[in-house]
């Protein structure tokens, strides 16, 4: 319960300590929209591992997760494809996230909740780990720390030697 106190907290930081004024979205397009069927065939297509994160730009949580995931894909991103999937959303809120946090890794639409609901995740962020080709390895449901994203990431490197 503290915990989630903790980062209810720190995500109303992250919102307030923002200066109001919208992200640049200029050079952002539209996310391509998608459904779980359409994701399965592009992770089944995929030679790398992949870290799925799905967020939504309203989720504050969400926003608290979002600068752990840019470093990650900094690091790993030559070795591991990172895909995000932004849910229940709109699309000028998805590119208003995308150009705060930086987030420089595929992403798509999924208005529906199709794809989550396909996995059999639930709420929002969701973290998912693919091995190569698409089977998924395991779920996150809530916020991903560091150490659960590390260990993740390194057990799909294994998987891929």
């Amino acid at each position: 319960m503290l915990e989630r106190l903790a980062l209810i907290v720190l995500g109303m930081l992250v919102v307030t300590s923002c200066s109001g004024e919208a992200a640049d979205t200029t050079d952002i397009g539209d996310l391509p929209s998608i459904d779980a069927a359409g994701f399965e065939a592009h992770l089944a297509a995929l030679e790398r591992p992949a870290v799925v994160n799905v967020w939504a730009s309203w989720c504050l949580p969400c926003r608290s997760e979002a600068p752990l995931l840019a470093e990650a894909h900094a690091i790993h991103g030559d070795r591991i494809e990172f895909i995000g999937v932004d849910v229940e959303d709109s699309q000028a809120g998805a590119k208003e996230f995308l150009a705060e946090f930086g987030l420089m890794f595929d992403q798509f639409f999924d208005e529906r909740r199709s794809i989550p609901n396909f996995y059999g995740g639930f709420g929002t962020p969701i973290t998912m780990f693919f091995a190569p080709h698409g089977e998924l390895v395991r779920i996150h449901n809530g916020v991903v720390d560091e150490r659960s994203l590390a260990l993740n990431i390194d057990e799909l490197i294994q998987l891929s030697s």
